[in-house]
């Protein structure tokens, strides 16, 4: 089995608070997301170089962020995050609080729509490459 983009074993602690003190929206997505109806295995907070992703499908290198983008002025220290999560080799989609709120099913499948598009016998997705998620 082929190592995780810059898995780093001393994030493992961290992770496994995240999963323990999951959001509500984390929580409903993940109720959706572990059946693997989305036809891949994801795992919840997952670590990849220094951060740590909501959600992650090794098996396509494709990481769903849930929460909302920040707006007090860390939006460069997100930016730099998703490079370099990206630099790693996996795409990023983000989700946002309400739209999970809202669609739990419609957001899960928007994403079984992706997890589609990328794993297609035709796909050449560039990491970055990614349809814009749920807003």
């Amino acid at each position: 089995m082929a190592r995780h983009p810059g898995f780093r074993h001393s994030l493992v602690p961290s992770s496994r608070k995240l999963r323990r003190d999951a959001t509500f929206p984390e929580r409903l997505l993940w109720s959706r997301l572990r059946r693997r109806a989305t036809g891949v295995r994801f795992r919840r907070q997952h670590p990849i170089g220094r951060f740590v992703v909501d959600f992650y499908a090794p098996s396509i290198r494709l990481a769903v962020e849930v929460g909302e983008r920040s707006q007090d002025g860390r939006g460069r220290e997100d930016d730099h995050r998703e490079r370099t999560i990206e630099r790693a080799g996996v795409a990023v989609i983000h989700v946002t609080n309400d739209s999970v709120i809202r669609d739990p099913d419609g957001v899960a499948a928007e994403i079984a729509r992706e997890v589609e598009r990328r794993k297609g016998p035709a796909s050449t997705l560039a990491p970055g490459d990614v349809a814009e998620g749920p807003a």
